[in-house]
C-alpha cells in the first residue's frame, strides 16, 4: 500500500514539474513589468525632447499683439493728450532673433548630452540591479527544486529498506522495536520532503513577486547556466563610469558660468499698424527694426564664487572614486576567497560521501543477513541525507557567488 502511496505522488510531482520556465523567461517578465525601467526610459526621452525645446530658443520668436486704447479728455479732466495721444490702435507682428555664440550653443547641447549619458548609465545599472536579484532567487529555487529530487529518492531507498526490514522482523530476525526506529526515519524524511515541497512553493512564489508576476502555478524550473564572465578593467565598469560623468558635468557647468557672462545680442522687429488716429491713420501701417545687447559689469563676484564651488565639487567627485575603488577592490578579494573556499568544502563534502555511501553499501548487505544494528544503520542514512543537502546548499552557495562577482566585474 506504501509503494502505492508513493507511486502516486511521484506521478502527482511529475505532473506539478510538468511545465517548465527558464531563467530568461523569469528575467523578461522582470524587465517588461519594471516601472523603474519604463520610469528611466520615459525621462531619456523626456531628455530629448528638452533639448529639442532648447534649441527652438534659439529660432526667431514671432508674436502677434493687437491693442486699442481711448482715453477721454471731459470738462478738461482726462490724461495728457501729448502723452495718451487720446486714443490709439495697433496691430503688430514682433520678431525676436537671439544672436547665440557657437560655444554657448555647443555647451547648452552638451549639458543635455551628458544628462542624457547619466540616465543611460541610470537604466543600465537598475538593470544589473533587477537581473542580479532575479537570477539570485531562481539560484534560491532552483537549489530548492533539486533538494526535492534527491530527497524523494532517499524515500525510495528507505522505503525498500523498510520493507525488507518488516519481513526480517516477521522471520524474528530483526525486533519490532528495530523496525519502528527505522520507520521513524522514514516518517522524517517524508516530512523533510513536504517542507521542501512548501520551500520550493514560497521560493517561486518570490521569484514570481520579483518578476511582477501573478502566478501560483507548481512549475519547473531549468537548470541555470552560470559562469564566471570575463573580468573587465575596473575603470570600464558602469560603476566608475558614473564618476567620469560626474566629472563631465562640473567641466559642463564652468563653461555655462562663463557662458553667462557673455554679452547676449538679439535682433528685434515688427511690422504693423500703429495709430493715435489724429493724422492721416490709414498711411499708418510701417515697420520697425533693432538691436538689443546685455553686458554683465558686475554681480558681487558671483563668477568666481561659482568657480570655486566646482572646483569642491571636482575634489568631492575624486574622492569618491578613490574610496569606492578601494572598496570595489575589496569586494573582489573577498568573493573570490568566498568562492575559493565553496570549492574546497564542495571536495571535501564530496570526499565525505564516498565513505558514507561506502557505508550503505555495507549495512544493506548486513541487513540481508540480520547482522546490521539499525540504529548504525539509520545514523548512517541520516548522515548521506545530511552530506547530500550541505553539497546541494553549497552549489547554491557557488552560483550566488558567482552571480555576485559577474555583477561587479561585467556590464552585462
Amino acid at each position: 500500500m506504501r509503494i502505492i502511496f508513493f507511486y502516486i505522488l511521484s506521478l502527482i510531482c511529475l505532473e506539478s514539474f510538468s511545465q517548465e520556465k527558464d531563467l530568461r523567461f523569469y528575467m523578461e517578465k522582470a524587465q517588461n513589468n519594471s516601472p523603474l525601467l519604463k520610469d528611466l526610459s520615459n525621462q531619456i526621452q523626456s531628455n530629448t525632447i528638452d533639448s529639442l525645446l532648447n534649441r527652438a530658443t534659439y529660432k526667431a520668436q514671432i508674436t502677434g499683439n493687437l491693442n486699442a486704447n481711448y482715453a477721454p479728455v471731459i470738462n478738461g479732466v482726462g490724461y495728457d493728450a501729448a502723452i495718451t495721444n487720446g486714443q490709439s490702435v495697433s496691430g503688430l507682428v514682433g520678431i525676436n532673433q537671439k544672436i547665440i555664440g557657437k560655444n554657448i550653443a555647443n555647451s547648452q547641447a552638451e549639458s543635455f548630452k551628458i544628462l542624457k549619458e547619466s540616465l543611460v548609465l541610470n537604466k543600465k545599472i537598475a538593470l544589473k540591479d533587477l537581473n542580479k536579484v532575479i537570477i539570485d532567487q531562481y539560484i534560491t529555487a532552483f537549489g530548492s527544486a533539486e533538494q526535492i529530487v534527491y530527497n524523494q529518492k532517499m524515500i525510495a531507498l528507505l522505503n525498500n529498506g523498510a520493507n525488507t526490514l518488516k519481513k526480517l522482523t516477521q522471520n524474528s530476525i530483526y525486533k519490532q522495536t528495530d523496525y519502528l526506529i527505522f520507520l521513524s526515519s522514514v516518517k522524517q524524511q517524508e516530512l523533510q520532503v513536504l517542507q521542501l515541497k512548501q520551500q520550493y512553493q514560497n521560493d517561486l512564489g518570490m521569484l514570481n513577486y520579483l518578476s511582477g508576476e501573478t502566478d501560483t502555478t507548481f512549475v519547473s524550473l531549468t537548470r541555470p547556466d552560470i559562469g564566471l564572465k570575463t573580468i573587465s578593467s575596473p575603470e570600464k565598469t558602469i560603476f566608475f563610469k558614473q564618476f567620469e560623468v560626474d566629472s563631465l558635468k562640473i567641466v559642463n557647468q564652468s563653461k555655462l558660468i562663463d557662458n553667462a557672462y557673455k554679452p547676449t545680442l538679439a535682433l528685434l522687429g515688427d511690422a504693423g499698424y500703429l495709430s493715435s488716429f489724429e493724422y492721416q491713420p490709414y498711411k499708418n501701417f510701417g515697420f520697425s527694426v533693432g538691436l538689443g545687447m546685455s553686458i554683465p559689469i558686475y554681480d558681487g563676484n558671483q563668477r568666481s564664487l561659482q568657480h570655486q564651488k566646482n572646483e569642491q565639487a571636482v575634489a568631492t567627485n575624486l574622492a569618491y572614486k578613490k574610496h569606492f575603488n578601494k572598496q570595489y577592490q575589496q569586494q573582489l578579494l573577498m568573493l573570490n576567497q568566498k568562492l575559493k573556499q565553496a570549492v574546497e568544502t564542495g571536495n571535501q563534502l564530496q570526499s565525505q560521501l564516498q565513505i558514507t555511501d561506502a557505508l550503505i553499501e555495507v549495512d544493506k548487505k548486513l541487513l540481508l543477513s540480520g547482522d546490521a544494528q539499525i540504529t548504525d544503520f539509520v545514523i548512517a542514512i541520516g548522515n548521506v541525507i545530511a552530506l547530500n543537502n550541505s553539497i546541494s546548499q553549497n552549489k547554491i552557495n557557488k552560483l550566488l557567488l558567482i552571480n555576485e562577482i559577474n555583477y561587479w566585474i561585467s556590464n552585462d
